[in-house]
């Protein structure tokens, strides 16, 4: 049995979206199948790598899918183009998945709207400056200088002697009093100390610093400065109820196995591996066939960087699992889990260039989850 879900069913864009189409067998043998897209009206074109998948039993397979409208709205509202993408496989009816591509126009009508009102108001501008004349005139008028109403000039002052400065000028400043020790000012201190306590105003106590949070990123950065020559997987998982668990690195125990405790969300950072992406299998209430969902969409980082897939908010749904590569898919990983009411699982590597670009860790059972995960690169 195969199941397709289109991961998200909606995505927009003006010039192009990228959904991602998860595609499980549920099944107990191998599935190879082809994947193709379709649309009323030839109105989007599909690029769809890889086109032709082998999922093995129990494992997911995830196809990146472009779609570019062949026709770009400039000015305007948005619109829906539904599209369809097909699970296709030899001998079997096609499995198709519908989602909806919503096509942004390249400048929202109401711009071009402020363009014309701009335009229009620049020409009327124009026009007016141009047809206004002001009328200047000169409001200066001649004056008649009269003889008699000149002055004669005042006659200077004779000049005198510098007198003496006074004995105040002479006088020195007042001596400034110096400020007391502890800010007092002008106070004097007492015999009896009370002259140092007004002048100290007392010393506040600092508050001591919370330390910061030491995330998987942390962690990964701390080793490789101590190993820059080689690879590191750092990571932690959220316990609901309890919150994070302590980080661990290469191969060692994040969580704690057979608490019976689900986890709702897992923090990876890689170094030296070219990044990693990731994406959490949750539980799903309205599931039909005993398995779980996608949570969100995946989500890529750098080295060095966090990495969160699931949710650590208060009710999010458990962790089944959750899919992971690096070097998006060029790089190996190896993991295993440990299952609630069953054990750890075997430890798998996926296989660079064969196959899926991607390892799976953890459940497809809607009731279980992981409790402790080991991880390495």
């Amino acid at each position: 049995e195969v199941r397709a879900e289109l991961v998200p069913p909606t995505v927009k864009g003006r010039f192009r979206g990228r959904p991602r189409l998860a595609v499980d067998n549920l099944g107990n043998t191998k599935v190879t199948a082809s994947v193709s897209g379709s649309d009323n009206g030839d109105q989007l074109s599909y690029d769809i790598r890889p086109g032709n998948v082998q999922i093995e039993p129990g494992r997911a397979a995830f196809v990146k899918a472009t779609l570019k409208p062949r026709k770009i709205i400039w000015f305007g509202a948005k619109e829906q183009r539904p599209y369809t993408l097909s699970v296709q496989r030899s001998g079997v009816n096609p499995l198709p998945v519908e989602g909806t591509y919503l096509q942004r126009g390249f400048l929202p009508r109401w711009l071009a709207t402020f363009f014309g009102v701009f335009l229009a108001l620049g020409i009327t501008f124009a026009m007016l400056w141009i047809a206004y004349k002001p009328n200047v005139g000169s409001g200066a008028t001649e004056r008649v200088a009269e003889a008699a109403g000149t002055l004669a000039p005042a006659p200077s002052p004779t000049a005198q002697a510098p007198k003496a400065p006074s004995a105040d000028a002479l006088a020195p400043p007042a001596a400034t009093p110096t400020q007391q020790a502890g800010g007092a000012g002008t106070g004097t201190a007492k015999g009896d100390g009370d002259g140092a306590g007004a002048g100290g105003g007392g010393s506040e106590e600092k508050k001591e610093d919370k330390a910061p949070e030491k995330t998987a990123a942390t962690v990964v950065q701390q080793r490789a400065a101590q190993e820059p020559d080689k690879r590191h997987i750092c990571y932690r998982i959220y316990v609901a109820g309890e919150g994070w668990s302590d980080v661990a690195c290469d191969g060692e125990t994040a969580g704690t196995p057979g608490s019976g405790k689900p986890t709702t969300a897992v923090n990876v950072a890689v170094f030296g591996t070219k990044g990693t992406t990731s994406g959490a299998f949750v539980y799903n209430p309205a599931s039909t066939d005993g398995t779980g969902k996608y949570f969100d969409p995946w989500s890529t980082v750098a080295d060095g960087v966090d990495n969160y897939a699931g949710s650590t908010e208060k009710g999010a749904p458990h962790m089944l699992g959750f899919s992971i590569n690096v070097d998006n898919g060029a790089g190996a990983v190896c993991q295993t889990s440990y299952v609630h009411n069953g054990t750890w699982l075997d430890m798998v590597c996926d296989n660079p260039g064969q196959g899926l670009t991607f390892t799976y860790v953890g459940t497809h059972d809607n009731n279980l989850w992981i409790e402790a995960v080991r991880l390495t690169v």
